[in-house]
């Protein structure tokens, strides 16, 4: 009797076993990858190449503006005060001028992130394909990228459990489930 329920418990630890499928887990690194493409290469010096010459560009207009500063103080003794403080504030406005005009190049959100977001997204975007591809042939459940943060870069969504979480906290419906 004792070996029929070993037996017994043999064969239900089998089944158990074939039942639990071991997931894969992979990485990849990102930065290295995109440092192998031309296309990245070309989209980098392009940025580059954007940045100098905004950068140049703002520069040009603070020599102006130091300039304005040298004139005002060479001639300061000639001026009235109504003069002067009208130079001063025709200066301020520039200084206001050129600062704006620096947020909005490279500011959140400005120019240059919008460029380098419009050259880079799509390269990203071919990496991040190529990853999916090869966790699919791979069988690989899970890619994380090791470059910076540790993120996941594909995941096989068999094993996404949001909308599981989204209904136990109230805040989907069962017509929602499944419409990602």
């Amino acid at each position: 009797m004792r070996f029929v329920n070993i037996g017994i418990s043999i064969v239900f630890l089998v089944l158990c076993f074939q039942n639990v499928k071991a997931q894969k887990i992979g990485y990849i690194d990102s930065k290295f990858v995109l440092s192998k493409m031309p296309e990245y290469k070309e989209a980098q010096q392009e940025i580059e190449a954007l940045s100098t010459a905004w950068q140049n560009e703002i520069q040009g207009m603070r020599k102006e503006i130091e300039s304005m500063y040298s004139e005002l103080k060479a001639e300061e003794v000639l001026l009235t005060k109504e003069l002067k403080d009208e130079r001063l504030a025709e200066i301020e406005k520039k200084e206001l001028e050129v600062k704006e005009y620096q947020k909005k190049v490279f500011g959140f959100d400005g120019l240059f992130f919008l460029k380098k977001k419009e050259l880079i997204k799509p390269v990203q975007d071919k990496v991040f394909e190529a990853a999916e591809i090869v966790a699919k042939k791979e069988r690989l459940q899970i890619v994380f990228d090791k470059s910076g943060e540790l993120i996941m870069i594909y995941t096989d969504p068999i094993h996404d459990y949001t909308d599981l979480v989204l209904e136990e906290l109230g805040l989907i419906d069962d017509n929602d489930l499944n419409k990602n």
